[in-house]
This record gives C-alpha cells, structure tokens and sequence, in this order.
C-alpha cells in the first residue's frame, strides 16, 4: 500500500509570500503535524514531509532594529541587489574592478557579479551614466533590494 503524501495549500504559500512582502522579512518557516513549509526571498521554497519528534517551543524572537542616518540613506539613482547573495567587483580575485567612481558606464555593461546558490550572475546597468558612489565592498553579502551603486 502507497503512502499519501500531504498535498500543499497553495493558498497557505500565497499567503506566507504575502506576509514576507508585508513584513519584509526574508524567510518564513510554519509546521502543521507533518508538514513544515518555508518561504523564502531567495527564490528558494522547501517542503519538507518528516515526522516531528516533538514540538519546539521557543519564546518569540524580536528582529534587531538597525538604525541609519538620514545622510545614508540611498539615493533613487541605486541599483538595487536583484536577488540575495555575496556581491564581487571584480569578475576575478586580484583582476581590476567592473566599475569604479567617476566611471561612465553604458546601459547593459556589467557592473558587479552577485553569486547566489553558487552560480556567477552578472548584474547588468539598467541605464547609462556616471558612477557616482560604490555601496558595498568586495564580497560582502547583499539582500534582495539592498543598495549597491549610485549611478546618475
């Protein structure tokens, strides 16, 4: 005899993706009996179907609170981080950078690589112009929609 696996409730994904967007959280865990499904920013979803030995119970968790100046905030000219990942440069260690400040670029010409999932994606510019301020560092890990050049 098959054993019937739990099917999904799409409605309860839709949700969960709705809450993160809400929240903006980047991930979101829930388990019901056997079933425990994750949302996740990063395009990653798991559902995992294993028995629960016993439930887990935690006190809730405050989310840090980080404030920023108000001169630090990102002008509307940032190129924002399309996905989640470590941000490079430079298309190899050592090898001169994509981009620099002051440095016209064209629309489409490569100005960083994020890697995600262990795959080398190059992030292309949205427009053309000057590259007016570098926000990141050389393999510092970026989140979705995080600021990462200034290009005006």
């Amino acid at each position: 005899m098959a054993t019937r696996k739990p099917s999904i409730d799409q409605d309860l994904i839709r949700d969960l993706a709705n809450i993160l967007n809400e929240t903006d959280l980047t991930e979101i865990e829930i388990e019901q009996d056997d079933l425990r499904v994750r949302v996740s920013r990063a395009g990653t979803a798991q559902t995992i179907h294993a028995p629960i030995a016993q439930p887990q119970v935690t006190a809730p968790q405050q989310a840090p609170v980080e404030a920023a100046p108000v001169a630090a905030t990102p002008s509307a000219n940032a190129i924002t981080a399309p996905m989640v990942g470590s941000v490079y440069l430079s298309p190899a260690p050592g090898s001169k950078p994509f981009v620099e400040v002051g440095q016209m670029v064209k629309e489409g010409q490569t100005i960083l690589i994020i890697e995600a999932m262990k795959t080398m994606n190059q992030i292309p510019s949205p427009r053309a112009g000057k590259v007016i301020q570098i926000l990141v560092a050389d393999g510092d890990p970026v989140e979705f929609a995080e600021p990462m050049i200034v290009i005006e």
